[in-house]
């Protein structure tokens, strides 16, 4: 069988998903307080709710992992600054065109991140071929 050429990769933070999550965590509450009649105290609530939800998303977003994910023809490497560090990439989620995907090494626990055919389109391809490849020793 033959092994996939060496291919790298961007890890970027999305955007999208955090236009939806926080497009929802306004659209939903404030949809229930009109649709609805709640107590003060309740709109208080659902409005607190909406706002912790926004925090958290843009939170995580800003968390995100960046860098270069690195198949070099043998294995894989996380290069984020200011360091390359071996390790194992497994796929979680896989919908074709955005994957979700944890990264493994010996210096720390799991990474995970989203890597989405928009951040090089003219790379995917080898990509997801050097993804499912099985690295040596697995």
């Amino acid at each position: 069988m033959h092994q996939p050429p060496p291919v790298s990769y961007p890890v970027v933070r999305g955007g999208a998903w955090i236009a939806a999550v926080v497009g929802a965590s306004v659209a939903v509450p404030v949809y229930a307080c009109l649709r609805y009649p709640l107590s003060p105290w309740r709109q208080a609530l659902v409005l607190a709710v909406m706002l912790a939800s926004g925090v958290a998303a843009l939170l995580t977003w800003w968390r995100a992992p960046r860098g270069v994910m690195q198949w070099d023809g043998s294995g894989w490497f996380w290069q984020h600054p200011p360091s390359d560090t071996p390790g194992r990439l497994e796929v979680c989620l896989d919908w074709q065109h955005l994957m979700l995907l944890r990264w493994r090494s010996d210096e720390g626990p799991p990474t995970w991140f989203w890597v989405s055919r928009a951040s090089a389109p003219a790379q995917w391809d080898d990509w997801r071929r050097a993804v499912y490849t099985r690295q040596a020793g697995s």
